[in-house]
């Protein structure tokens, strides 16, 4: 089992930053793909960032690239989330999630362990 948890959400103006943080715990092993989804009222969860826990490849959703950030500190276990320019479109739940696959797919379904979420509010 992988237990991921979130922070550093909050509530920032448009055109502001935020950095997500993902703690992950247990058997860390199983971690290949580790990314970002993230969930707006009324929305399908939709892919935001990924990257391969090796480093080998990297992957941004279009409406996030030259925006956001992912990047990773392995001996921490812990993944980052850089956001710089936020719009208040980027508003949502943002969710960690990993799969034990080398492959970076941005369907959900694709991903096997889950964290809770860290709401993020950008005001116009």
């Amino acid at each position: 089992q992988v237990q991921l948890v979130e922070s550093g959400g909050g509530t920032v103006q448009a055109g502001g930053s935020l950095r997500l943080s993902c703690a992950a715990s247990g058997t860390t092993m199983n971690i290949y793909v580790i990314g970002w989804f993230r969930q707006a009222p009324g929305k399908e969860r939709e892919f935001v960032a990924a990257l391969s826990w090796n480093g080998g490849s990297l992957e941004y959703a279009d409406s996030v690239k030259g925006r956001f950030t992912i990047h990773r500190h392995n001996a921490k276990n812990t993944l980052y989330l850089q956001m710089n320019s936020l719009k208040p479109e980027d508003t949502a739940v943002y969710y960690c999630a990993s799969r034990s696959d080398w492959l970076i797919v941005q369907a959900a379904s694709g991903y096997d362990y889950w964290g809770q979420g860290t709401q993020v509010t950008v005001s116009s």
